[in-house]
């Protein structure tokens, strides 16, 4: 049977004045959610802070079925199609912030060791197994979409100068577009849930050797965390950490 724990952190990082990012993590440790805002110091806080209530109050009011994965990828979907209105409703009606938006990533955990997982934008989801860390979701933005047609490579992309520019949020249309990842997970393997601001700075593989020396998911967002800044952290950065544990075969070592 597998159990798992989580941990989360966030930092404004080293040239941002204010932290437009948002994360939850539910009291049941089933719900991981990360919100990248944009749209201004006002407007993106906003946005993302505004998709995280959604979440939060959709998990409290009307969870899905634990054991029904078809119950909780159709939740998602109403979810994140909420958190979007949210954002946008609240966008036409304040001046202040209109044109704000946020990404979105949202993983929810079923009894059937399966992790759901939606999204929207540049906000990632990544898989840690067996000495691996792979992406699991695909970016929403201009210059991803340009490696996936092979027009750019992952370095180069690392460096090009619209590296930031997404083609999908929330908050900035009445309807979006949901991309849905479901995962099988094991023991052994840690999920990451991230902002931008992580991959901006840090590359695949070093994410990996990070989970690979961990122990407790508090000391891996630590440590992710702090070589994000140390590598310089132009954008906020946000990490969930969350790790599978087979009680049946596993003492939860690494």
């Amino acid at each position: 049977m597998l159990k798992w724990r989580a941990a989360a952190r966030t930092d404004a990082g080293c040239q941002r004045q204010r932290n437009e990012d948002n994360f939850y993590v539910s009291p049941d440790n089933r719900v991981f959610a990360v919100a990248d805002g944009m749209g201004g110091a006002v407007g993106g806080a906003k946005a993302s802070k505004l998709a995280m209530e959604a979440v939060e109050k959709k998990w409290t009011d009307a969870p899905p079925p634990a054991k029904d994965k078809e119950a909780i990828t159709s939740w998602l979907t109403d979810t994140v199609n909420g958190a979007n209105h949210a954002v946008w409703h609240q966008a036409e009606e304040d001046p202040s912030v209109r044109g704000m938006g946020t990404t979105v990533v949202v993983a929810v955990q079923s009894d059937e060791d399966s992790l759901l997982i939606a999204h929207v934008g540049d906000s990632r989801a990544y898989l840690y197994r067996e000495g691996k860390c792979k992406l699991m979701t695909n970016d929403h933005s201009v210059v991803q979409e340009m490696v996936r047609a092979g027009r750019l490579t992952e370095e180069q992309a690392r460096i090009n100068p619209y590296k930031n520019l997404i083609t999908r949020c929330l908050g900035h249309e009445e309807k979006v577009e949901i991309d849905h990842t479901p995962i099988e997970v094991r023991g052994k393997d840690w999920i990451v849930l991230c902002s931008d601001g992580l991959p901006t700075v840090l590359r695949d593989e070093q994410i990996g050797d990070i989970l690979s020396t961990g122990i407790e998911p508090e000391s891996v967002c630590e440590e992710l965390v702090k070589q994000t800044i140390d590598g310089g952290a132009p954008d906020n950065v946000t990490v969930v950490v969350v790790k599978f544990i087979d009680e049946n075969s596993d003492n939860g070592s690494n």
